[in-house]
C-alpha cells in the first residue's frame, strides 16, 4: 500500500496496516465533512504519525501511484476543502 503525504512523499506500508489506516482516514474524512477543525487536526495528526511509523520511505525518483494521498502535515481545515475543491476529489484514495 502506497500513501502520500503532500508535501512530503511517499511511503510505503504493509498490508497489515490496512485496517487501521482506513479507520484513521475515516476519522479525517468526517472531520472535513462536519467542519469540525480541531477534529480535523486531531485526524491529521494520527494518519500521518501512523503513516510515518509503519511506513518505509519510497526513494524520491521512486514514483507510484498512490492507494491514499494525505494532505500536508501543517494543513488547515480551510487550506485542505480549499484543495479538494480545487481538485474535485475528496480526502481519500487517489484514483489519478
Amino acid at each position: 500500500m502506497i500513501i502520500r503525504i503532500l508535501g512530503e512523499g511517499q511511503y510505503e506500508i504493509p498490508e497489515s496496516e490496512r485496517g487501521t489506516l482506513e479507520g484513521l482516514d475515516a476519522a479525517l474524512v468526517s472531520a472535513v465533512e462536519g467542519g469540525d477543525d480541531a477534529a480535523f487536526a486531531t485526524a491529521l495528526g494520527a494518519i500521518i504519525d501512523e503513516v510515518r511509523h509503519a511506513g518505509q520511505t519510497l526513494a524520491d525518483d521512486a514514483f507510484a501511484p498512490s492507494d491514499l494521498v494525505v494532505p500536508f502535515a501543517d494543513a488547515t481545515l480551510a487550506e485542505t476543502k480549499s484543495l479538494l475543491a480545487d481538485s474535485g476529489d475528496a480526502v481519500g484514495p487517489d484514483d489519478r
